[in-house]
């Protein structure tokens, strides 16, 4: 009877490489929490927490996470048998909410499982791809000129697909700029809400006249109604990010056809496997889906990047490159662009890569560790 014997839980803290901005606000610094769960072979899985140190795009935090693992999730792994990441997301949905709390230990069991049987979570998931495309995310910029030249950085780079975050008073000028320095750029433009639903036509109107090929979340996560009002007829695709953390927020959205496109965060949904289950509910009802990303090190995006090498995943991920968020990276080997804009797939046992614990350590600001009791 295999069974977690200890469980530490970490709390990292380093710089990104410039100031993200987006409609929430600015972060410099990111802090996170990291799970590893210890079996009684020795064996040990990680994930990454995805909550952020204030509560901005989702109620969690940090501080709430934090407070839900060592409070419920931990206790609960350390007294029973280990479940599979599947079977601990059901056992866990009485407690209501904190998904990205959840999702840290879901991964980590798949990370755990995955060791076990000597492969890599990528497999376990059942990707098929050794590479997957991805694109960039680009914050909000002081000027537009700044913003059109990182922009042309990133091109030379070998990005294809770029995404920029925009606002109230920041939306048409800064785009229209970009289509006009690059005609034939993949562009997507990324609200996180900002938008009333009296905006609607405004937002369509700059959307569609400067090909913007995908527009998300531009309202509020409950305004599913202005989400389907704008994407009925409209000449780009409709994404929905914040107003998705269930199967059943996904249906209703669904439903009320209130997205031609759909963003898969793993943090914010609750895990892989509910992610993986989202994605191929998408391609059912013939909408494309992909997978995001919230400033994850190296370790949260070898996850990402063996989900988006699944199946139902076919549009470019906002996974990027090792030294696009931090100078320093937590893994070996770093996550490097590659021919057509692609990542490598990891193919080693569990998440695939090694943490690198000098940076680990270096950038570690808390350690509790957790035991079962004999």
């Amino acid at each position: 009877m295999a069974r977690v014997r200890k469980v530490r839980l970490d709390e990292l803290e380093a710089p990104l490489v410039e100031p993200f901005e987006t409609s929430f606000g600015v972060e410099r610094r990111r802090r996170f929490l990291v799970v590893a769960l210890e079996d009684d072979t020795g064996e040990t899985g990680l994930g990454e927490c995805v909550a952020a140190r204030d509560p901005l795009y989702s109620g969690e935090s940090v501080a709430t996470a934090r407070w839900m693992l060592q409070t419920y999730l931990i206790p609960r792994l350390l007294r029973e048998e280990l479940p599979t990441p599947e079977a601990f997301f059901a056992q866990a949905r009485p407690l209501r909410e904190h998904l990205m709390a959840k999702a840290a230990v879901e991964i980590a069991l798949w990370d755990l499982h995955a060791r076990r049987a000597g492969t890599s979570v990528a497999r376990a998931l059942g990707g098929t791809r050794s590479r997957v495309e991805v694109g960039v995310s680009v914050g909000i910029q002081p000027t537009v000129p700044q913003l059109v030249r990182r922009v042309g950085q990133y091109l030379d780079d070998g990005y294809r697909r770029i995404k920029v975050k925009v606002k109230p008073g920041w939306d048409r000028e800064p785009v229209g700029a970009l289509r006009r320095e690059y005609p034939d750029l993949r562009l997507w433009a990324d609200a996180n809400q900002a938008y009333p639903p009296s905006a609607a036509r405004e937002v369509a109107a700059w959307a569609t006249e400067f090909q913007v090929e995908q527009l998300e979340q531009p309202f509020p996560e409950r305004a599913l109604s202005a989400h389907a009002e704008i994407a009925r007829g409209a000449p780009f695709k409709v994404c929905l990010d914040e107003s998705i953390t269930s199967a059943e927020a996904l249906d209703e959205a669904l439903e009320r056809h209130a997205l031609t496109s759909l963003n898969v965060k793993p943090g914010r949904v609750g895990g892989l496997a509910t992610g993986r289950a989202m994605g191929r509910r998408a391609a059912e009802a013939g909408f494309p889906a992909w997978v995001g990303g919230m400033l994850e090190t190296g370790i949260g995006r070898s996850f990402n990047v063996a989900l988006a090498s699944t199946p139902p995943f076919v549009f470019p991920g906002d996974l990027s490159a090792s030294d696009r968020y931090y100078r320093e990276e937590f893994v070996d080997p770093a996550f490097e662009l590659g021919p057509g804009s692609t990542l490598r797939v990891p193919t080693g046992r569990g998440l695939g890569v090694e943490v690198v614990e000098r940076v680990y350590r270096k950038f570690l600001r808390r350690r509790r560790e957790f035991r079962r009791s004999a």
